[in-house]
Formats: C-alpha cells, structure tokens, sequence
C-alpha cells in the first residue's frame, strides 16, 4: 500500500509565498516521477508542476517563473515551493506519483494525495 501525504496549503495574501510538501509513504523502492496539479471551484483539474526522479522538470505556463518543484528521492517527498501568489491561484492542489515500486514487487501505476487547500486573498 502506498499514501501520499500532502501537507504545506493555507491561506496567504497576494504576492506571498507558500511551500507544499508531499511525502510518499509505504515500503517504497522506487518512483519514477512525481508531481503537483490544482483544481480551482469549477474548473478542471490541471497539472502544474512535475518532476521526475532524475530532476527533469516541466511546469505549465501559469507556473513558470514563480513556482519551483523539488524531489527529495532519499525520502520519497516531493515540495512546490509558490511565490508571488495571485487569486487565481486558488484551488485545491494535488500531488501524485507516477510508477511506484514497492518491496515485493508490486507496481502502483499512479497514486493520489489527498488534496490541499490553496487560498490566496486579494
């Protein structure tokens, strides 16, 4: 079994910073990527950020020069640190792992935190 514990949301005013933490929990041997995707009320879930294993990196346009994805593969956490937040980044964010190995051989193709609440005032 395989959880994703996402920790990090809040509230902040616009043009502040946020930094959220996901941490993949179990007897985890490998991840081949993790990541981070947002759905505003609404709207669409939509990717954000995501990261593989070996650090590549791809961010949607809405992110690029203000938030920064960062894996920690020695404890299966992956963080997104936000900066200059706006409104409209409002929205229950989501992080997810991608091809999780565990001991035993299992393969999780895809796992889902819990969400975490995004709220930036104007």
């Amino acid at each position: 079994q395989v959880q994703l514990v996402e920790s990090g949301g809040g509230l902040v005013q616009a043009g502040g910073s946020l930094r959220l933490s996901c941490a993949a929990l179990g007897n985890i041997l490998s991840i081949n990527a993790m990541g981070w995707h947002r759905q505003a009320p609404g709207k669409q879930r939509e990717m954000v950020a995501g990261i593989t294993s070996g650090g590549s990196t791809i961010y949607a346009d809405s992110a690029k020069g203000r938030f920064t994805i960062s894996i920690d593969n020695t404890k299966n956490t992956v963080y997104l640190q936000m900066n200059r937040l706006k409104p409209e980044d409002t929205a229950v964010y989501y992080c997810n792992a991608v091809r999780v190995t565990v001991r035993g051989g299992d393969d999780y193709p895809e796992v889902w935190g819990q969400g975490s609440l995004v709220t930036v005032s104007s």
